[in-house]
């Protein structure tokens, strides 16, 4: 993005100028920012404006390489390269996360401010986890862009980008609780295999995840209620709808909990209905 043009001074409008920031390092600074710039009350709300991209979305460095899923290589964690492949992958989760929570931002009008409030602490935490990965990666001799990737996570936002209440059963009560789920057995095997320095690393994304997810909960609780339906029931159904992949264990039942999971849903999840 060119450097003359200076960010909105509306918050969503901010939000997607910089969703459409193809610099990395560019984008996690801006997403901090607007968190900054919007505590100072230097940043206005408008929610109720009908936004539009006007640019490609989202915008993304010219690496790393996007390929299927399918083709992602598993490297193993004996080697450094495994190891910084693993990280690799980390940070382009938290780059997608970005994206997904600005989008989450400027996309869906009318929602309340405090709906808005929940996204830019989400972009905010997304940014920081980013940088404190990508500068451990760095640490272990590469960079982001060094190994190839997916973009799984924007391909769903892509899908759900018509329906607030779809974003939010797919995305963060989904996607990113399988984050919930699968981080501590990341942390363990890194540090089984040397990195010890990426643990607390892990444990501050472990914890705001748990918020995050916590957000999504709120969103598609308030919206099930509004719109009159049963959150176990219209979950289940979206979930269909949008998720090819059965939900398979093992699941962080504590993080679940505290990220607002309720004890039927549970109950439903580990019996796989």
């Amino acid at each position: 993005m060119p450097p003359d043009i200076s960010p909105p001074t509306e918050l969503r409008r901010a939000a997607l100028h910089w969703l459409h920031e193809c610099d990395a390092v560019q984008k996690a600074a801006g997403a901090r920012r607007l968190a900054q710039d919007r505590a100072a009350g230097a940043l206005e709300l408008d929610a109720a404006a009908a936004l539009s991209a006007t640019l490609p979305i989202p915008g993304h460095p010219a690496r790393p390489e996007l390929v299927s899923p399918l083709t992602v290589k598993r490297r193993a964690m004996n080697t450094l390269e495994g190891r910084a492949a693993m990280i690799h992958a980390l940070v382009h989760i938290e780059f997608n996360a970005i994206n997904l929570a600005l989008d989450a931002l400027w996309r869906f009008p009318n929602m309340p401010c405090e709906y808005y409030a929940d996204w830019l602490q989400v972009a905010d935490e997304e940014a920081l986890h980013f940088t404190l990965l990508s500068e451990h990666l760095q640490a272990q001799g590469y960079v982001y862009g060094d190994f190839p990737a997916h973009n799984g996570l924007w391909d769903m936002a892509v899908r759900t980008q018509q329906d607030v209440l779809a974003r939010m059963a797919v995305l963060p009560r989904t996607m990113e609780a399988r984050g919930l789920d699968v981080t501590p057995g990341t942390r363990a095997k890194l540090v089984q295999a040397g990195d010890t320095t990426v643990a607390p690393i892990l444990d501050i994304i472990l914890r705001d995840e748990i918020g995050h997810v916590a957000i999504g909960n709120r969103w598609f609780n308030y919206l099930c209620a509004q719109r009159g339906l049963e959150p176990v029931a219209t979950y289940a159904d979206l979930l269909t709808e949008y998720y090819a992949s059965p939900l398979r264990g093992p699941f962080n039942l504590e993080a679940r909990r505290a990220a607002g999971f309720s004890e039927q849903e549970l109950a439903r999840l580990e019996s796989g209905s």
